[in-house]
């Protein structure tokens, strides 16, 4: 089931927020995920946020959070990827947006793979100040 976020979702959605960064983005250091936790903490709530929850236990396992048409990201808890959650949460907003925008890292292959069978283009390259690593910047039209 695919709801919106509720305050009371907070631990649970930064609980994968930072286990799915660092899982999915081993080339940058667990520290820069651990170090920007509390901003994102704080940030979080000014986005939308839908959250996906398992029916019979409504717990959480995977959300999307949006800045009007930009994807901040889509991020499913380890054990519960591969298994259609992420493209529920895609779909769900798709359904609202008639365009939509990401950054991906260049080095995580599988997003990029996802994104472009959910049939997002590669618009062009940037650089992530951040962190020093190179993103595609992907659109979506409907």
């Amino acid at each position: 089931m695919i709801r919106k976020y509720v305050d009371s979702d907070i631990d649970a959605v930064m609980q994968i927020w930072l286990n799915t960064n660092i899982q999915a983005h081993s080339f940058i250091s667990p520290d820069y995920w651990k170090n920007n936790f509390d901003v994102v903490k704080e940030m979080l709530p000014l986005a939308e946020i839908y959250v996906h929850e398992i029916d019979s236990a409504n717990r959480i396992d995977g959300f999307i959070g949006l800045n009007d048409d930009y994807i901040e990201g889509i991020f499913v808890k380890e054990e519960a990827q591969s298994k259609g959650i992420g493209k529920q949460l895609l779909d769900h907003v798709k359904k609202v947006k008639s365009t939509l925008r990401l950054n991906v890292y260049q080095k995580n292959k599988q997003a990029i793979q996802f994104y472009l069978r959910e049939e997002f283009g590669i618009q062009s390259e940037s650089l992530d100040r951040n962190t020093g690593e190179k993103e595609f910047i992907m659109i979506w039209k409907r």
